[in-house]
């Protein structure tokens, strides 16, 4: 099984549109092929992020945020991290995203934020778009 870390950025685009490879990803959760981690602080950021007013359009209410954030936490690995790699990367969000894709032996970080995510290969984790990360669950 495929082991990887959802950055912020994707769920805010899945939940703004039904169409693109953002959506195609979270719509394939659960899945027998890859495994999603999350920490306390990833599950603190997807909510300060998708429950900010400019989220919140459509069906996309406060309550409705919250009911998938905590369905993401019921299938997800619940990742504990004991160490701080701070700071690797140049933003302190990215970083935790970073701690734990490496706690959790994380194969890819997928993102699209791809700039944000640079050397780190050498934790043998590849930063990746949702579409590639698409491409790939069709090979295996």
């Amino acid at each position: 099984m495929i082991k990887v870390i959802i950055d912020t950025n994707i769920l805010v685009t899945a939940l703004k549109s039904d169409k693109g490879a953002a959506y195609a990803l979270i719509s394939k959760l659960p899945s027998k092929k890859f495994q999603l981690s999350i920490s306390v602080p990833l599950y603190t950021e997807y909510q300060d992020v998708l429950t900010r007013e400019e989220h919140l359009t459509g069906t996309n209410t406060k309550k409705e945020i919250l009911n998938f954030l905590r369905y993401l936490c019921k299938i997800a690995n619940r990742q504990k991290i004991f160490f701080l790699w701070r700071p690797w990367l140049k933003d302190p969000k990215d970083d935790m995203v970073l701690e734990l894709a490496v706690a959790s032996k994380s194969q890819y970080i997928i993102t699209y934020n791809l700039q944000d995510f640079k050397n780190i290969q050498s934790f043998g984790i590849e930063a990746i778009t949702p579409k590639k990360f698409l491409e790939i669950l069709e090979e295996v």
